[in-house]
């Protein structure tokens, strides 16, 4: 079986950065958000914003992203969540939250020529 992995960005609001990887990306977004590891980096220095991540077939694979992005100089991150996320908006501000039901009569009505 292929599990799926993540490799994802965080950052605080002063944008200190942590780079990780999880096969359960919303279980771990949520566990930092929740300071879960109350002693960790990202607790300490309240690290929970979701700004970038990547989604991978393998393992394997994202375990070597993870390590090439942390090899990255600061700049050369910063450019690849610029680029993806302009506004660092976190990514992870609607997961769990209700979507309001299709409502059709909101639909603008065909237009005829």
């Amino acid at each position: 079986m292929v599990e799926q992995a993540y490799v994802y960005i965080l950052a605080s609001s002063f944008q200190h950065l942590y780079i990780g990887i999880t096969t359960e990306l919303e279980v771990r977004i949520r566990q930092h958000k929740n300071h879960t590891y109350p002693d960790s980096f990202t607790a300490r220095y309240k690290i929970d914003k979701l700004v970038y991540y990547e989604c991978y077939e393998r393992v394997t694979e994202a375990i070597a992203r993870e390590k090439q992005l942390k090899r990255w100089s600061r700049i050369k991150k910063l450019r690849l969540i610029v680029a993806q996320n302009p506004a660092w908006k976190d990514l992870s501000d609607d997961w769990g939250k209700l979507i309001a039901p299709f409502d059709e009569s909101k639909l603008h009505p065909p237009t005829t020529f």
